[in-house]
């Protein structure tokens, strides 16, 4: 043998037993490919034309629109680019359900175009126009999802929530309000239909609206159902509702009396109104799918079947209207200049969300108690729920408020697993408590004359009946409250905001003469809540939610639980040697209070069953508010809670004599 070959083995030991280094051998080195923006930015540029939208919303079998849309082309147009929204108002985020969108077809003169979609934004097409054409016609279907676990469901047997972003394309390149649009639908057979939109006709049994701009058109959403019924509550406000069933449309006269309150009462909060006409859009409904979405000149908005019908039982779910109500002025006629946006295309910047949503979280609370929505101690529950979910929330050392502004968008308002120690969107409960101690702080140093009203009066109310947008930034805010009240507004609303490692802001509750305090029985807002949910909320004290049949939902970081190795997907299967329920656990918590011995839990996880303690001697612990300032005089929480409209007693009926 050659004693060359005869060495190669060896050769090749040396090579593989020796560390390999970059420059020993060569390696590809790629270089990025410049990335062409194809999809021209929105200008302030009207679009020639005008768009028609037909839209069939007939087939409620299998919960398919099918659209033909129309749009006008300019002469010589070779290629035109169409958007489906993305990023959607009132969601904070890219939410547009693009994959809903199916069966894309273009035609001009009678002929399918082809289209391609844009490769970096995946929301564009771009549509081949040939020479001479003036209009292409796209036909498409939406198809809405038929379970909630699929998205959310917004076609039922009984009811429809269309929403013209999800069902639409729209020119790039120009500003929305600069496309002109003609919206027609067709409906099931003797279904009533509910929209802000004007000029409402139905000349061929197909209903048509009168032409508006597409920032409109996707402002203005329908609900339509087959039991359907509406009220006038006076100041231009209707509600109009949709049920599952006849029957759930009952509403008692003093009941239906606190929606025409509350049409009054967020008039007098801000001193003006941003509408021409306003809808309430609600549905009673468990088929269609949950939704509190604002609008400038209306709101969707549902709550469960018998809201109406067991009025006390569903106090606890009535603050959905309220608060979407309060956008028409907070978030649609003023809103964050970073966060409005010309077209659906650009993203938004939400880092002012706590004054967009979190003061509207404030007034829809104070709304609900003034209209007697909700009642007043319903509200002050609620905020005692939300200041306790704060006790102990480890996120918080780390991540402010602000920073949770921009949840719609890196969480996507999904379920995790320790929230919280990630924290949620909290730009809602958090600032509602801190606009509860700006209210107080205001109060306190006028002697009562002047409150978070004046603030709303100075901010919201101005250019009473103009309903486009008026836009501000953090130092507009700041002058606005300084010119109510003179104080270190910018350090207050940058520490409790945009700083972590805070304190919980109380200041508020004690300054309008509460406190938060602790029982071991739920109060009524979070104990109705846990049982239309059939949940069991021991946050407080084990450190976990259960929710059926003992399955683990949250478990509290750093809580007893926690530390057991409790976390979420854990099955409770036994405590204490007897089989779970709600009742057993919570007796077995009671029962350990102020001893040594843990609580013992049998448990499943995953293929695993294991027996382990828990060392928790606390007891149950359920949060509260109670009145902490001496007298029964009303004190700064009572009078910001207060109705602002003059209530004119009735006199009492007089009783008969009796006949003898």
């Amino acid at each position: 043998m050659n004693k060359i070959f005869a060495s190669l083995p060896l050769l090749s030991a040396l090579i593989l037993a020796a560390p390999l280094h970059a420059q020993d051998m060569a390696k590809s080195a790629p270089l990025a490919v410049p990335l062409v923006q194809t999809v021209p930015d929105a200008k302030d540029l009207a679009y020639p034309g005008t768009m028609v939208l037909d839209i069939d919303a007939t087939d409620v079998t299998r919960s398919a629109w099918r659209v033909t849309q129309t749009i006008p082309v300019a002469a010589g147009i070779t290629r035109l680019t169409l958007l489906y929204p993305e990023w959607l108002p009132g969601n904070h985020a890219p939410r547009g359900p693009i994959e809903e969108l199916v069966d894309i077809h273009f035609f001009a003169g009678g002929k399918e175009l082809t289209w391609r979609r844009d490769a970096a934004e995946v929301y564009a097409f771009h549509v081949d126009v040939p020479a001479g054409a003036r209009e292409v016609v796209a036909k498409f279907i939406h198809s809405s999802p038929l379970s909630n676990s699929d998205g959310r469901v917004t076609m039922t047997r009984e009811m429809l929530n269309l929403q013209f972003e999800k069902m639409s394309l729209y020119p790039a390149g120009h500003y929305v309000r600069q496309i002109r649009v003609k919206p027609q639908v067709s409906f099931p057979a003797g279904w009533t239909v509910y929209t802000a939109l004007n000029g409402q006709s139905a000349p061929s049994g197909k209903i048509n609206w009168a032409e508006t701009d597409y920032e409109t058109l996707v402002d203005s959403p329908i609900f339509a159902g087959v039991n359907a019924k509406s009220w006038d509550l006076g100041h231009n406000v209707r509600i109009d509702v949709v049920a599952d069933k006849p029957e759930q449309l009952a509403i008692k006269p003093a009941n239906l009396a606190t929606y025409r309150a509350l049409a009054e009462e967020g008039i007098l909060a801000f001193g003006s109104s941003h509408f021409d006409r306003y809808n309430f859009l609600l549905a009673l409904t468990d088929r269609m799918g949950g939704i509190g979405l604002e609008h400038h000149r209306s709101s969707e908005n549902q709550m469960e079947p018998k809201n109406w019908i067991a009025w006390d039982d569903y106090d606890w779910d009535r603050n959905v209207i309220p608060h979407e109500y309060a956008h028409s002025w907070d978030g649609k006629f003023r809103r964050p200049a970073r966060l409005w946006t010309p077209d659906y295309r650009q993203p938004m910047q939400g880092d002012l969300l706590w004054v967009y949503e979190g003061q509207t979280q404030f007034w829809g609370t104070v709304l609900a108690a003034r209209s007697g929505v909700q009642t007043k101690q319903t509200v002050l529950d609620m905020i005692a729920s939300a200041a306790g979910s704060y006790m102990g929330q480890p996120g918080r050392k780390w991540r402010s408020v602000e920073d949770t502004t921009f949840e719609p968008i890196t969480a996507k308002l999904g379920t995790k697993s320790y929230d919280t120690i990630t924290r949620n969107a909290d730009y809602y409960r958090e600032s509602m408590l801190v606009w509860i101690e700006a209210d107080q702080i205001i109060r306190e140093g006028t002697a009562g004359k002047k409150g978070l009203d004046d603030f709303a009066h100075a901010f919201f109310g101005l250019r009473d009946g103009d309903w486009g947008q008026l836009t501000y930034e953090f130092g507009d805010v700041v002058g606005a409250l300084n010119g109510v009240y003179a104080y270190n507004w910018a350090a207050f609303l940058d520490q409790r905001l945009r700083q972590p490692g805070q304190p919980v802001p109380l200041a508020g509750i004690e300054k309008g003469g509460y406190r938060l305090t602790w029982k071991e029985e739920p109060n009524a807002f979070d104990k109705a809540r846990w049982a239309d949910a059939k949940t069991t909320g021991l946050s407080h004290s084990l450190g976990v939610v259960i929710g059926k049949e003992g399955a683990v939902t949250s478990t509290t970081w750093d809580s007893p639980a926690f530390n057991a190795g409790i976390v979420p997907g854990t099955k409770i299967l036994a405590v204490n040697g007897i089989a779970y329920d709600a009742d057993t656990i919570k007796a077995a918590i009671t029962a350990a209070k102020g001893g040594k011995e843990p609580i013992q839990l049998l448990i499943q996880r995953g293929d695993k069953f294991m027996t382990v303690p828990v060392a928790y001697h606390g007891g149950l612990r359920y949060p509260w508010l109670e009145r902490s300032a001496p007298g029964k005089a009303p004190v700064g929480l009572d009078l910001l809670l207060s109705p602002r409209r003059v209530i004119v007693a009735l006199p009492k009926a007089k009783v008969p004599a009796k006949t003898k």
